[in-house]
């Protein structure tokens, strides 16, 4: 039997949108438009600018890098 749930960085992705009312490739866009940069960087931005959690900046960092790198 398969588990088709989403798993790693994109499983966070409902409750993102949900609590700050974006969609997911908005805060992807704005990470993208920081490159270069590094990861930690990138998270600090969407913390202090956008306001968001750890770890939901960190979920987003994370999967577009990992998109980008693919």
């Amino acid at each position: 039997m398969s588990d088709d749930r989403v798993k790693g960085p994109a499983s966070y992705f409902p409750s993102i949108e949900k609590k700050y009312g974006r969609p997911v490739a908005d805060w992807q866009a704005l990470v993208r438009a920081r490159y270069p940069a590094k990861h930690m960087e990138l998270v600090a931005m969407l913390k202090d600018e956008h306001g968001l959690g750890h770890g939901h900046a960190n979920a987003i960092v994370a999967h577009t890098l990992a998109e980008d790198r693919a």
